[in-house]
């Protein structure tokens, strides 16, 4: 969950800007079948199989609107949830929670599928020491929901951000004019409590990297074959990652690889949405 703090500071505002896409200036729906107010209830369903995440969020959606909105949980994040069943029940101004409705879903839809989806690529790796990683591959202004699903779903966060850690792609080599060059500007500007993790899609740049003093590895799109090559490279002389194009049909193949890392940038952005719905929407005393 999130603290108190992260909603006011990072949450709130990303919630109030949803918000503010989907009603300019009036629900003209809401407004014309329900002129005042009046009480309602309606129920959160599952219409798939999947893991929740994302609740706290929806509930914010509503009492940013509201905040004497109610809500009746019955699962929390993480839970594994079944088709059919009834999640929670959500009580309060009935304006509201038809207003309410869409950004609160497209939420808690978005993050139970990042998590639902992390939670089967996790499951894969069961057995070995190896930790799943995101990217930075995430739906502008949604990181902060994004990243977290995944942690929920059993995977781990790579760095937050830009200013979050060293990590030399193939670009940032090429304006430094190598490997080698790279890493050692990134060890002179660098803080020396951070990490330097270096992209390599090549053995000399393994050994370029290695020899530079590289504290993590990255193998990027190589063969099986040639990342057996690069662990031996390296031996233990940096944490390995591997990356690249990787997804729930071909993580199995590397997983016999000793490594500590696989990151995924398909955990963020290329897991389906979990369908869930609100129902039974009526009016109470």
């Amino acid at each position: 969950m999130f603290d108190e703090a992260t909603l006011k500071l990072n949450v709130d505002p990303l919630i109030l800007s949803a918000l503010k896409e989907d009603i300019t200036y009036e629900d003209v729906s809401t407004n014309a079948v329900m002129p005042g107010s009046k009480m309602g209830e309606v129920d959160l369903i599952a219409k798939q199989d999947g893991i929740l995440c994302g609740i706290q969020v929806f509930e914010r959606v509503f009492s940013l609107l509201d905040n004497t909105t109610k809500f009746n949980v019955f699962f929390k994040d993480g839970d594994t949830i079944k088709k059919g069943e009834k999640l929670a029940e959500i009580t309060g101004d009935i304006r509201v929670l038809l207003s309410g409705e869409r950004t609160a879903l497209n939420y808690l839809q978005r993050m139970s599928g990042i998590a639902t989806y992390t939670h089967e690529v996790a499951s894969l790796l069961t057995g070995t020491t190896i930790k799943l990683l995101d990217t930075r591959k995430t739906t502008p202004n949604n990181r902060v929901f994004e990243k977290y699903s995944v942690t929920v779903g059993g995977g781990h966060n790579h760095r937050y951000n830009l200013s979050d850690g060293v990590l030399l792609k193939d670009n940032h080599i090429g304006a430094a004019g190598g490997v080698r060059e790279a890493v050692t500007m990134a060890k002179s500007y660098a803080p020396f409590v951070r990490k330097i993790e270096v992209e390599v899609e090549t053995l000399d740049q393994v050994k370029e990297a290695a020899e530079a003093g590289a504290d993590i590895i990255m193998l990027d799109n190589m063969d099986h074959d040639t990342m057996k090559e690069a662990i031996g490279i390296i031996n233990g002389t940096a944490e390995i990652e591997i990356s690249g194009n990787v997804t729930k049909e071909n993580i199995e193949k590397i997983k016999d690889l000793k490594v500590d890392y696989i990151s995924s940038g398909a955990l963020t952005h290329s897991a389906p949405i979990l369908d869930l719905s609100l129902k039974n929407l009526h009016p109470i005393e």
